[in-house]
């Protein structure tokens, strides 16, 4: 492998070799070319590090259901870097124990490292989303990860502005950071502005914060960082990111102007992002960070089952597909899944088509309903909806009320039944149910595959989630400097070559900066 370092480097009219292992040829126009370091501290926006504490622009989302475990989190925080633990579809008991796990592992004193935790929008069950915020809030969690949200809520303005004040020199403070997931400009724009006007008026009637606090909120956006999720794992509409994320920097300039913020906006990148080629493009098109999900997944550290992991690293781009989601089954929103291996998509595609057509359980045809029983619930309907009836007495008794006053809601409560449980049968690896797996999956991880082929990184069980993270910044940043030669008309003799994925020692020397 080449043994690049990030130094200047003048390269005059006669071929040579960079320390890339990249031959040259003269440049076009018969002059020197310059190439300038490119150390991986810098790509992106060096604002976005600074503010995080983080020797990186690199973050791992926040995979549902403990796949972003407290491991996740810990290997990227010791190496520089930022993870959000996947909080979403975890009681809150759960969600706390991950807090202490990670507090003991890394500690919480000032100068600790940066990591943060998943807040997801939960239409069906606000008052579990209430309790999140809640708990970050006694807890000190001071960053999380705002994904899914159609429409902001008052807990998430409430967690935002909370302890709002200024500091000795005026300067106004919020102590709790939202970096926002969406793919669509309206809910960027709501992110991009500021909390609106009738959550501040009833956060101050109801005493959590005061008028001075409300009148300092007017004057900053709900999230400072938005990441432009594209065609992603999860919860995704599907966008191209070279359409996206230019869309969405666009739109940040434009809500710098209207709003006149004091600290700038910014505008990171996922979807797609699986090679260290997608990572050079996202930072070239103005990224000021990368985000990655599906590729991470497939790493040792992450909270899924060996089963799985296997099952992602066998994945092509290809081989993946839309299926309704658990949380917003009735409101039709939809979600990417792998689709080798497992049949949950089709199924649960038909559960939708059901809940459409019907009013209820006792509408479902005789024999739609004795196929359900057999291949996907196992077990009679009646017994599904006792198992779904205890569950959420316990976990949200209204639900309970609403879905016996309504026997539609009682019919999605039961086919989310399946849809909830298929992730948890897919960590847990539960061989009984490996064809219902729900594996959320984007096209990143056949790229991926595709790239880490014949190397170190093709076996599952040297997936190593920083590691990962650092060879896509270092493949980047060798990509940036690649371009810059071409930029100056330099001639690359049979183009960059592959850049392949080093071990997690090399690749550390590597980024490590040269005196």
């Amino acid at each position: 492998m080449p043994s690049w370092r990030p130094n200047s480097l003048r390269v005059g009219p006669a071929p040579r070799t960079i320390p890339d292992g990249i031959a040259l040829e003269t440049g076009l126009d018969g002059g020197a070319a310059f190439i300038p370091a490119c150390p991986a501290e810098r790509l992106g926006d060096p604002s976005f590090c600074a503010d995080h504490r983080l020797r990186y622009p690199y973050v791992a989302g926040g995979m549902a259901n403990g796949i972003g475990s407290t491991d996740v989190v810990a290997a990227m925080a010791r190496e520089g870097m930022l993870a959000f633990f996947g909080s979403a579809g975890l009681t809150v008991a759960e969600v706390e124990a991950a807090i202490d796990r990670i507090e003991r592992s890394l500690g919480r004193s000032p100068s600790a490292p940066t990591f943060g935790f998943n807040l997801i929008h939960s239409p069906q069950e606000p008052a579990l989303e209430a309790a999140v915020v809640d708990l970050y809030l006694r807890r000190g969690i001071s960053l999380v990860e705002a994904s899914a949200y159609l429409r902001l809520t008052l807990p998430l303005i409430r967690y935002r502005v909370a302890g709002i004040h200024r500091d000795a020199d005026g300067r106004i403070v919020a102590p709790h950071r939202v970096i926002a997931k969406v793919s669509r400009v309206e809910v960027a724009e709501r992110f991009f502005s500021p909390p609106p006007e009738k959550f501040l008026r009833e956060l101050v009637s109801r005493g959590e914060i005061s008028e001075e606090q409300a009148r300092l909120a007017e004057a900053i956006p709900v999230a400072q960082d938005l990441t432009a999720e594209a065609d992603s794992g999860g919860h995704t509409d599907n966008q191209p990111l070279v359409a996206l994320l230019p869309t969405m920097l666009a739109l940040a300039g434009e809500m710098m102007a209207r709003h006149g913020y004091v600290e700038p906006l910014r505008v990171g990148a996922a979807g797609g992002i699986g090679a260290p080629a997608a990572a050079a493009a996202a930072f070239a098109m103005g990224a000021a960070y990368l985000l990655t999900g599906s590729i991470n997944q497939a790493c040792v550290e992450a909270g899924t089952s060996p089963t799985v992991k296997a099952m992602l690293a066998e994945a092509r781009q290809a081989d993946v597909a839309m299926a309704p989601a658990a949380d917003m089954f009735e409101m039709g929103v939809r979600v990417q899944v792998l689709k080798r291996g497992t049949m949950f998509a089709p199924r649960a595609t038909r559960l939708y088509d059901l809940y459409r057509a019907h009013d209820s359980l006792d509408a479902l045809p005789a024999d739609q309903r004795a196929l359900l029983e057999r291949d996907v619930f196992r077990a009679p309907l009646d017994e599904i909806w006792r198992r779904t009836r205890a569950f959420f007495a316990e976990r949200d008794p209204a639900q309970v009320a609403k879905a016996e006053a309504d026997p539609k809601r009682k019919m999605g409560l039961v086919f989310r039944w399946y849809l909830g449980l298929s992730s948890q049968w897919a960590n847990a690896g539960e061989p009984t149910r490996k064809v219902d797996y729900q594996i959320w999956c984007g096209p990143a991880m056949g790229a991926f595959n595709q790239w880490v082929r014949g190397t170190f990184l093709e076996s599952p069980e040297e997936r190593r989630v920083a590691v990962l993270g650092l060879n896509l910044l270092w493949g980047a940043a060798v990509l940036q400097r690649v371009q810059m030669l071409r930029a100056q008309g330099v001639v690359l003799v049979g183009g960059p070559g592959r850049i392949g994925p080093i071990p997690a020692v090399e690749v550390r020397e590597r980024l490590r900066p040269q005196a």
